[in-house]
């Protein structure tokens, strides 16, 4: 997710963690990371799921963390091999 405006009263440290904790309620989350690529924020929660139901575990995660920032864009990936592709939404 890349991020923008936080919400009045939002910590920036607290949209991370608080987006893994969405993941988590859900599945197991592998790892999470927050970097600044092309000046904004990017979020990353990493999980294992089937397509559909990582649409909606992405899905939750970004609504859960549109609660704390502007969620600009997002994007659920696939890892194939050494390489991320991205998942069509399945609806």
């Amino acid at each position: 997710m890349t991020i923008g405006a936080l919400a009045t009263g939002t910590a920036p440290q607290r949209v991370m963690p608080d987006a893994a904790d969405a993941v988590a309620e859900l599945t197991t989350v592998e790892a999470s990371d927050v970097a600044v690529v092309s000046g904004r924020p990017r979020v990353t929660v990493r999980f294992t799921a089937e397509d559909a139901t990582a649409y909606q575990i992405a899905r939750h995660c970004v609504e859960r963390t549109r609660q704390l920032a502007e969620v600009v864009t997002w994007r659920l990936t696939r890892r194939v091999g050494g390489r991320w592709y991205v998942v069509p939404n399945p609806v």
